[in-house]
């Protein structure tokens, strides 16, 4: 059997209220339902253990009979409700149950977020506690600081997702990475918002994985794919909200020379950027190396933020005279800017305009040797 890899939710004790749903988001086969099945095989009592692509479940749920509802979870102490986004009204079903039973534990997971936090939002607000499972952060690795710098070019090809990583065959990786791109990638939106085009879906995505790390004009995208920028702007949001992209815009408080119009868009998963484009060549065979990279450490810092349950806003930051920088972390009011090289041995300089306009704000340089602590954020 595949080894199974420690996550940073392990331990849903710490989120899990009475009175409150547990409800664990994120992209397909990133491991929820691995996740709450590890913590169920020590949580006391006894559980119910349901799926939303049960038609009896379905209905029961969507049906609203408070009584029958009582009555499905009579003598259980956890219910773990997998796929809920499949359940019309599902929040209201779930709230019935913690309003009669304040003391029952209550998990939810799904992988749609817009279609489970629109089920879960009305009859939920304040009794929820919302989750994101990542694929696999590198802070859940457990592995020295030589392992996992040999094991970067690996996962700057081939990605994060759990079985991925669980494995050390390359055609494994590259079979399940493939797998994700072609036919789990856009499932939620193509089935739940009725996208009639997965060709328009597809042909946007390849041109996002060319553009990894530079400003995207929706203009340019519109063109090239044969829709209105409505169009685009609407399918990214939903591509943003189904956990296939990640939508960085321009930071600025003070110069007027600053881009803030404009986006960078990043890949949950680099692997399932590399199998949009159908390239999975070594990195020393490749000109996109710098792109990755950046993705890649965005994505982690992004993962180690979320764990840790650190607030920050995040942005990138660059003027019309084409002075950047990669990543602005705004937390609190104190900035934090990065630079992302690829080279171990790279220098580089915050632009002065930046420094004139933000003295206050730190800057750094993250090569792969400063991973392992740029994902985990103090």
């Amino acid at each position: 059997m595949p080894k199974r890899i420690p996550r940073a939710l392990d331990d849903l004790t710490r989120w899990t209220r009475s009175g409150r749903v547990t409800v664990i988001h994120g992209p397909r086969r990133v491991g929820k339902t691995n996740l709450v099945e590890h913590f169920l095989a020590g949580a006391p009592g006894r559980t119910l253990r349901a799926i939303g692509d049960d038609i009896v479940v379905r209905n029961l749920l969507s049906g609203q009979d408070r009584s029958a509802i009582l009555a499905w979870a009579e003598g259980y102490d956890t219910i773990f409700l997998d796929e809920a986004q499949r359940i019309p009204d599902v929040g209201w079903a779930l709230k019935m149950l913690i309003d009669a039973r304040p003391g029952l534990c209550v998990i939810a997971t799904g992988s749609a977020s817009f279609q489970l936090s629109g089920a879960l939002g009305e009859p939920l607000t304040g009794r929820q506690t919302p989750l994101m499972l990542y694929p696999v952060w590198v802070g859940e690795l457990t592995m020295n600081a030589h392992e996992l710098r040999s094991a970067l070019p690996n996962m700057l090809i081939y990605g994060m997702y759990p079985e991925v990583r669980a494995s050390d065959s390359r055609s494994f990786q590259k079979q399940v990475i493939r797998e994700l791109a072609s036919s789990y990638l856009l499932k939620d939106v193509l089935e739940l918002e009725r996208v009639k085009s997965a060709r328009v879906l597809t042909d946007l995505l390849t041109l996002l994985a060319l553009q990894v790390g530079c400003l995207v004009s929706l203009n340019e995208l519109a063109g090239h794919v044969g829709v209105d920028v409505k169009t685009v702007a609407r399918y990214l949001d939903l591509l943003e909200k189904a956990f296939v992209l990640v939508n960085l815009r321009g930071f600025s408080r003070n110069l007027r020379s600053e881009v803030t119009r404009t986006s960078k868009w990043y890949f949950y998963d680099v692997g399932v950027r590399n199998a949009l484009i159908n390239n999975f060549s070594p990195l020393d065979m490749r000109d996109d190396v710098g792109a990755l990279w950046e993705n890649f450490a965005v994505m982690e810092r992004i993962k180690g933020l979320a764990y840790a349950d650190v607030a920050a806003s995040l942005r990138f930051w660059r003027t019309w005279e084409q002075q950047e920088i990669d990543l602005i972390e705004d937390r609190d009011g104190v900035l934090r800017a990065y630079e992302f090289k690829w080279n171990p041995n790279a220098k580089a300089k915050a632009p002065r305009a930046f420094l004139a306009a933000y003295p206050n704000a730190s800057f750094d340089v993250i090569t792969p040797d400063g991973l392992r602590a740029f994902a985990a954020p103090d």
